[in-house]
């Protein structure tokens, strides 16, 4: 896990997209089911979501990156209310949102 400053305003292209899921219980749920390729952590999460979140892209080898910004700032990116996590559901947008280029 990695702590980056995550562009928000890809985040909300992202958003526009159709290609995220937003919420802990959501991304637990896409976690699941294999349907994501990156995950974006809020700080500020309390001690327990941040373990469960942490826990489950471990477990499915999904990246996870813990943003700088609240959830306050990540939902408002979205144009959500408060919002603990954030999973992307398309790999070119993932790539966008962390800057890495395909190799």
């Amino acid at each position: 896990m990695e702590t980056v400053d995550v562009k928000l305003s890809t985040l909300g292209l992202c958003a526009r997209a159709g290609k995220i899921v937003a919420g802990t219980q959501m991304v637990c749920d896409a976690l699941k089911e294999k349907k994501l390729h990156l995950v974006i952590s809020a700080s500020g999460n309390s001690e327990n979501t941040q373990k469960r979140i942490s826990d489950r892209c471990t477990y499915y080898n999904i990246p996870l990156i813990l943003c700088s910004a609240t959830s306050e700032e990540l939902g408002h990116a979205l144009g959500k209310g408060p919002t603990a996590a954030v999973g992307i559901t398309d790999i070119s947008l993932a790539r966008a949102v962390t800057g890495k280029q395909k190799q």
